[in-house]
């Protein structure tokens, strides 16, 4: 599969991602100001995350920056794809764990 496509593919997920994002952190937003939410991040720095936030978005943005510099440098596509695909799976599960344990 040409790199355009799996670049598209990529920012098809990821929209889904952003769109499920806001929904989490409204989400997390009612929940902190009901005194609920005492965590201070969401994945740690070992599930490769290099942002640090109590909010899906900003995971969301990082992911993003690593399309655009993926795209704009398809020679490291091959090398930066598997952690990728790692990171944006677990932000996805991790999103809809949530969801369907705040319901």
């Amino acid at each position: 599969m040409p790199h355009t496509q799996v670049i598209e593919q990529l920012k098809a997920s990821l929209q889904t991602a952003y769109r499920q994002a806001i929904d989490a952190d409204t989400r997390l937003d009612a929940l902190k100001k009901a005194g609920h939410v005492k965590f201070n991040t969401i994945f740690t720095k070992d599930e490769g995350f290099s942002t640090s936030s109590n909010r899906f978005q900003p995971y969301v943005q990082e992911l993003a920056a690593e399309i655009d510099a993926m795209s704009r440098e398809p020679d490291t596509m091959e090398n930066l794809l598997e952690g990728y695909v790692r990171k944006l799976g677990l932000l996805l599960q991790t999103m809809q764990t949530f969801k369907a344990n705040t319901k």
